[in-house]
Parts: structure tokens; C-alpha cells; sequence
């Protein structure tokens, strides 16, 4: 899917490959050596992507190619910030603090009035000083 839109953007078979595997993390040694060609000529493809792809970086490329990319469905989905704010908002204390796979039980805020407007300064930063 990504190769094919890659490919209508103007790309060679050889260069959208190389960015389909840069959007999946891999790094120019790692592309390399999965394509069997050196450092240099996955360089040399990326120097041409960038300039076909209008982008600066490969962060830039890496953003235009996420919507395009063809996640695996059944990989838990990471909660968004709508889901945390509106967690947070409804309870006074933290029960769980995501911790990479692990969570950290059972903690209480030091401050709970930082930002909300109830005798806090909310508008002075997180230590409220």
C-alpha cells in the first residue's frame, strides 16, 4: 500500500522500497543490508526521496509515510490524550501510572490544585511557584 503510493509520488520501485523500510524504523545499515546494497547507495536513494518527497529529513519522511503505513490490528492501542485527560478528570487520585508494559500502583498526587482554578496558581507552571 505505502509502496504504491510512493511509486504514484514519483518514486523508483528501488527508492520507495527504501523509504517503506526507513517509515518502519530500520536504519540506513540495516536497509543495506536487507536490499544486499552498501550504506552509501541507500544514502544516495534517500538523497533522491527527499527531494521527490519535498521533505528535509527523515523525520519529515517518516511523518508523510505514517498515514500510509498498514498497522497490525491486533497490537493493544495506545491510549490517546482525550483518554488520559478524561481519565484524569474523573478521579481525584491516580489509581495507575502507565510505565511501558508495567503499571506503578496506587499513586497520589502531591498537588491537586495546580491548574484547576481551585485556589491554586494554575498559570505559573507545574511547581507552582
Amino acid at each position: 500500500m505505502l509502496r504504491d503510493v510512493l511509486i504514484q509520488k514519483g518514486l523508483s520501485n528501488r527508492e520507495a522500497e527504501v523509504a517503506e523500510l526507513v517509515s518502519k524504523g530500520l536504519s540506513n545499515k540495516e536497509v543495506a543490508n536487507q536490499l544486499f546494497v552498501t550504506e552509501k547507495t541507500v544514502k544516495f536513494h534517500l538523497t533522491n526521496i527527499y527531494k521527490k518527497m519535498s521533505v528535509k529529513s527523515r523525520a519529515q519522511l517518516i511523518v508523510w509515510c505514517l498515514p500510509h503505513l498498514g498497522f497490525v490490528e491486533n497490537e493493544p492501542a495506545q491510549p490517546t490524550l482525550q483518554d488520559i485527560t478524561a481519565q484524569s478528570a474523573n478521579a481525584n487520585t491516580i489509581n495507575t501510572i502507565p510505565a511501558g508494559h508495567s503499571t506503578v500502583g496506587n499513586v497520589t498526587p502531591i498537588r491537586t490544585d495546580i491548574g484547576s482554578g481551585n485556589g491554586g496558581n494554575g498559570d505559573v507552571g507545574a511547581f507552582g511557584m
